[in-house]
């Protein structure tokens, strides 16, 4: 029986890609035992248990960008994860470590490394973070999500594998891809018109401050353009809802914070609004749902990046967040959505450029190491 060690943490961009790998390894070997490592103050504490996988608390040993005090204890905090990952190691007994990125992913790197385990590692963005750069040095595998990622295995062998999609994603995606998704009985759940053309609006769980801003402004010229799901992030919807009750409340523009159950929001769009976080991307990408992408401002520059592929494809567009503002917003998606056979082509565009079976594809890698 293999046994599996996966480590990602913090934020979704690394728990669904670690979550989705160890479910199609479970579906392959329904006897494989698979437990993960995490932080205690990431999205992990919730997610893996309630996916039924152990996991395992290591202290949070993040390396800053800058001076700051955090930088002093660090050492200390390293020791300490170090310590713990290689506990779980030597009691678990892995055939492999799996990481995801992180600062989960460096110690657990580490103590793999000195104890003669293989790691296969996913670097989910374009542009690829500390842990992640040192892993690839010993990694039996480096697999990519975006082809053009500068990160290549030092030893091993690298592969493009895309993203391992979130199991509702994938599997609507497959049905989109053999035109048998339920359009009708996602608009249902949500309140939608089935009919209507539909533009999804979403920064993410966490809101998108400029992408809110501009289209509270932009409610009555985007309502009057076509049917509107608009998930503010949470906490955050106060501002739109006041804005579109200045705009007469209109029945077509619908006002969400967050939606858990966002397959049945893609299985209802037909052009998408958003930032272009790596899973944001690759899922869209998967789906063929063309998109207005507004990378975000701050960071290295990574979200320009991951959403390179698919806009040099014809499957999206950026949108500069200094440049968003109400009238662009407007326009832009005016234009789109009142050219139905350009938006189905940008949608196709986006499905050639996006991978539907990233799980499968990390799988067979993972399983060609132990």
């Amino acid at each position: 029986m293999a046994r599996i060690l996966l480590a990602g943490g913090g934020s979704a961009g690394h728990v669904n890609p670690l979550l989705a790998t160890a479910d199609e390894l479970r579906r392959r070997h329904p006897e494989i035992a698979i437990e993960a490592l995490g932080t205690e103050t990431g999205l992990e504490t919730e997610l893996v248990p309630a996916a039924g996988y152990p996991l395992t608390f290591i202290p949070r040993a993040r390396l800053p960008r800058g001076p700051s005090p955090e930088l002093l204890t660090l050492p200390g905090r390293l020791r300490a994860a170090l310590t713990t990952t290689g506990a779980v190691i030597e009691r678990f007994r892995p055939d492999v470590v799996v990481g995801f990125g992180g600062y989960v992913s460096t110690p657990a790197y580490r103590a793999a490394f000195a104890r003669g385990v293989p790691v296969v590692l996913h670097e989910q963005n374009a542009r690829p973070g500390l842990a992640n750069r040192y892993g690839a040095r010993r990694a039996a595998v480096v697999a990519l999500t975006f082809a053009s990622t500068p990160l290549t295995a030092a030893r091993g062998r690298t592969v493009v594998t895309g993203l391992p999609l979130r199991g509702p994603v994938a599997e609507l995606a497959a049905a989109r891809a053999a035109g048998t998704a339920d359009r009708a009985a996602a608009a249902r759940e949500l309140g939608l018109d089935p009919t209507a053309p539909t533009i999804l609006i979403t920064g993410g769980s966490l809101g998108a401050a400029s992408i809110n801003a501009a289209a509270a402004d932009a409610v009555p010229r985007l309502a009057a353009t076509a049917q509107v799901l608009h998930l503010t992030g949470s906490g955050k919807s106060g501002p739109v809802l006041e804005a579109h009750r200045r705009a007469g409340s209109p029945t077509n523009y619908h006002v969400r914070e967050y939606l858990p159950e966002m397959h049945r929001a893609y299985a209802c769009a037909d052009l998408v609004v958003t930032r272009s976080g790596a899973g944001m991307v690759c899922e869209l990408s998967a789906l063929g749902l063309p998109a207005l992408y507004v990378p975000l401002p701050i960071g290295n520059g990574e979200q320009r990046r991951n959403a390179a592929d698919v806009v040099a494809g014809g499957g999206g567009q950026i949108v500069e967040d200094s440049a968003l503002t109400a009238d662009l917003l407007a326009s832009r998606v005016a234009e789109l959505v009142r050219d139905p056979e350009a938006l189905r082509a940008m949608g196709e565009r986006a499905a050639a450029v996006g991978t539907r079976d990233g799980a499968g594809a990390l799988a067979d890698e993972i399983e060609a190491t132990w």
